[in-house]
């Protein structure tokens, strides 16, 4: 940046960098190793990135399971080489970063490790914007001195912003809440590319008006339409944006960093980061590609998913959804599945489609097409209707529920209190199942959210045989939610 642009550059738009973790999770299958990133760690931390995502999503899964490496210690690694620029990590509230949710005393003691490894910024979101979900998880971030930035989870009810549910009210209110919660920040989280340009000018608008609040903008390019979504984000008066460096970003992950720092020059609102000390980082990723290309999605010319637009199904609950019906032998139905994951979807009470609700809602419809509505209904669909999984946007018809519901194991009258309430803490018990193998409190906790698979780790850190009946065994719950 110029002496000259310093002086025009009155609001500078403020970048968070997720080359570290978004951008190879969504390109590269979460596959990028740190012995990958420590070349270019020192040069990313003197760019003058707001923040660096570099944990958190599937990093913890794929880390241990894939690459053989500890997932605690990258932050940890990577502090060493970056000491100015604030760490962030993306986390699922009572979710943390596995696939159920976790009893309290597991979410306090995640964040207090997280807190302790590295972490500064704690994205953290519901996949059913039930905020009572994120309630443990922000205290905790609260009283660690952390920053907790909140996020609202960006989905549609029609083509456009507007409609039944997820209009401008929707969101302005669920930013008002996380306020009220205490954030320190809101993010709105287009993790599917829905949000489109003109839309955006106004949600970013709106909420700018009701919340004092800075605010995040997350978009991923899937649709084709991010880029043209940050910069009238940006005119609206958004604070901060997610990009990646050029080679990560694009196609599932986030925009680009360098078009837009080029697009805004000269501008009140360029970024405060130079240009050319990012081509020369593009390059190392550039020369690294060949060991992960493998990983990269190349079954489409096109680097977008325009269906998307249509049927607002992300790009990966598509490749689920194929993969089950070439199982079934019924890939001829995959327009009816379409069809049916919109139905699906408004019985459901309009769930924003994210892990692990949409996958949830797209293996339904698969059922539904094939064997008739409800006539066979996934475990993980009853949950849902119970209120395990917390509160849908809309009310699910009590006749319905009653139908899906009629003779399930774990009850058969939806629950109304906060799903984490219903489970028992799960530590002691894990540190027993775990035995000799959980040396540490990071040993445990990550048994807890992996058990099967962390296991295996774990004897492979210490060297241990397999011990009879610790394998992947489920922490139990109370039996008011078992």
């Amino acid at each position: 940046m110029t002496e000259k642009s310093k002086k025009v550059a009155k609001n500078p738009i403020k970048i968070q960098d997720n080359t570290f973790r978004d951008g190879h999770q969504s390109i590269y299958a979460t596959r990028m190793k740190t012995e990958d990133m420590l070349p270019i760690a020192e040069e990313m931390d003197n760019c003058g990135f707001h923040a660096m995502e570099v944990w958190g999503g599937a990093t913890f899964d794929t880390m241990h399971r894939f690459l053989g490496e500890d997932p605690w210690m990258r932050p940890r690694i990577l502090k060493k080489y970056i000491t100015k620029t604030p760490f962030a990590m993306l986390i699922r509230g009572q979710n943390l970063v596995g696939y159920r949710h976790y009893a309290d005393d597991v979410v306090n003691a995640f964040v207090d490790k997280a807190c302790e490894i590295g972490i500064d910024v704690f994205r953290c979101f519901d996949a059913l914007n039930d905020f009572r979900n994120m309630e443990a998880c922000a205290r905790r971030i609260k009283e660690n001195g952390k920053e907790f930035q909140g996020a609202l989870c960006y989905s549609l009810t029609d083509v456009r912003l507007g409609g039944e549910v997820y209009n401008l009210e929707f969101f302005v209110n669920k930013a008002k809440e996380l306020e009220a919660m205490g954030a320190d920040a809101v993010c709105i989280k287009d993790m599917a590319g829905l949000l489109s340009p003109y839309d955006a000018y106004d949600l970013v608008s709106a909420i700018k008006k009701a919340v004092k609040l800075p605010l995040h903008l997350h978009c991923h390019y899937t649709s084709g339409m991010a880029s043209m979504t940050y910069l009238k984000a940006i005119e609206a008066g958004v604070d901060v944006v997610d990009t990646c460096l050029a080679p990560f970003a694009l196609r599932t992950s986030m925009p680009a960093i360098e078009p837009i720092i080029a697009a805004l020059q000269g501008t009140e609102r360029e970024p405060l980061i130079e240009l050319n000390r990012l081509l020369v980082l593009g390059e190392h990723l550039e020369n690294i590609a060949p060991k992960y290309n493998s990983y990269l999605a190349n079954q489409k010319l096109s680097i977008i998913d325009n269906g998307v637009l249509a049927h607002q199904i992300p790009g990966g609950m598509i490749s689920n959804l194929t993969g089950q019906l070439k199982e079934m032998n019924a890939l001829d139905r995959l327009d009816d599945i379409y069809k049916e994951v919109v139905q699906t979807r408004k019985d459901m009470g309009y769930p924003p489609l994210v892990t692990p609700v949409s996958q949830i809602v797209g293996a339904q419809a698969v059922l539904n097409v094939l064997f008739g509505r409800y006539a066979r209904v996934s475990n993980q669909l009853k949950d849902l209707v119970l209120g395990l999984y917390g509160r849908t946007p809309v009310p699910i018809d009590p006749e319905l529920a009653r139908k899906i519901l009629k003779n399930y194991k774990k009850g058969e009258e939806p629950l109304k209190g906060r799903p984490a309430d219903y489970l028992a803490p799960e530590i002691e018990a894990a540190r027993k199942q775990l035995g000799d193998l959980g040396r540490t409190d990071e040993d445990v906790l990550a048994y807890i959210l992996y058990p099967a698979t962390m296991e295996k780790f774990l004897q492979a850190k210490y060297g241990k045989d397999s011990s009879p009946g610790v394998g992947g065994k489920n922490i139990p719950d109370k039996k008011a939610a078992a």
